[in-house]
């Protein structure tokens, strides 16, 4: 588990909570990584508040910068 912001969307309004989340909500991918520092960048701040169609899939965990250490890759 760990806290992640999760956004989702009901009908057309788009709702934005900070909560405990686990692994298997998040989309498939190379590399998992235990994160030590993270920041929000522009694109989530636009997926943050609905502001910009930036967001695909709900629910989406956004934050693409993140900094910390390998732990499972299947990635040469």
């Amino acid at each position: 588990m760990f806290k992640a912001i999760v956004i989702s969307k009901t009908d057309d309004k788009q709702q934005c909570v900070v909560r405990d989340a686990n692994e298997t909500e998040l989309p498939e991918g190379d590399v998992t990584i235990k994160v030590d520092y993270s920041t929000v960048n522009y694109k989530d701040g636009l997926a943050i508040t609905g502001k910009a169609p930036v967001v695909r899939k709900f629910p989406m965990v956004p934050g693409i910068d993140g900094a910390g250490t390998v732990t499972a890759s299947s990635h040469a």
